[in-house]
């Protein structure tokens, strides 16, 4: 097997449980702004913010929306299923600001996070985060959950000035990491800005198949795919 010595590792749902804190914080931040006074079923609230934020989300990665207007729209579309309720961008602003909070404050990290990440820094491995998230946010979730002190470099797309899978993120990342594309291996859970932005960028690719997608629709000449992170160990 080819010898690695860097690894591009994704932070939001591969390693911190993104997905799993945000459940949670959109749930104190619905409580926080006493939205049960507009909503019958907090559920309709919940269903209609993951639709949309899934959608701004790809969008903002691809770079079709500003993160200005991610952060607003992914508030007002479900606040708009409220009855009686004024839906204002500033109150939009508002409670982006206290969910995201709530969000950063999580320590809550993927089975195996940890032990992964100890395992790798004992083999010699320099690695590195590659992430789309918020600057400030990215920070306080690495200082929340402990893993920070792991990685040689913290690259995310508002420094690059670029998104992941664009090709012009990668080529910053190996202009401030240092590391040869030969010799570097892109780990994530996300088989559009992660793996396809990676192999497009000429690098190898490990899928964290977390949302368990079908084996068939992995893109060729894909180098590994690992159901959960401990596997990692037996292969690196």
């Amino acid at each position: 097997m080819k010898k690695y010595k860097d690894l591009f590792i994704d932070f939001d749902d591969t390693l911190y449980d993104t997905y799993g804190n945000a459940v949670i914080a959109l749930r104190e931040t619905f409580e926080a702004f006493q939205l049960g006074r507009f909503f019958e079923d907090p559920q309709i609230f919940y269903d209609a913010y993951w639709t949309a934020n899934i959608s701004l989300w790809s969008r903002y990665s691809k770079g079709e929306i500003t993160r200005s207007y991610l952060i607003v729209e992914r508030f007002r579309r479900p606040l708009s299923e409220g009855k009686g309720l004024e839906v204002t961008e500033s109150l939009c602003l508002e409670m982006s600001d206290k969910f995201l909070d709530f969000c950063s404050s999580k320590p809550g990290v993927i089975d195996g996070a940890h032990e992964l990440m100890d395992y790798l820094r004992d083999k010699g491995y320099r690695m590195h985060i590659c992430s789309n998230g918020f600057h400030e946010v990215q920070y306080k979730k690495l200082a929340a959950c402990g893993l920070r002190d792991y990685f040689d470099t913290i690259i995310l797309s508002e420094d690059a000035g670029a998104n992941k899978p664009s090709p012009l993120y990668f080529d910053y990342a190996f202009k401030v990491s240092g590391a040869n594309r030969e010799s570097t291996l892109m780990i994530g859970d996300n088989l559009q800005s992660d793996i396809l932005g990676a192999m497009n960028a000429g690098i190898d690719a490990m899928l964290f198949n977390r949302w368990q997608v079908s084996p068939e629709e992995f893109p060729q000449n894909l180098t590994f795919a690992v159901d959960h992170l401990r596997d990692i160990m037996s292969i690196l």
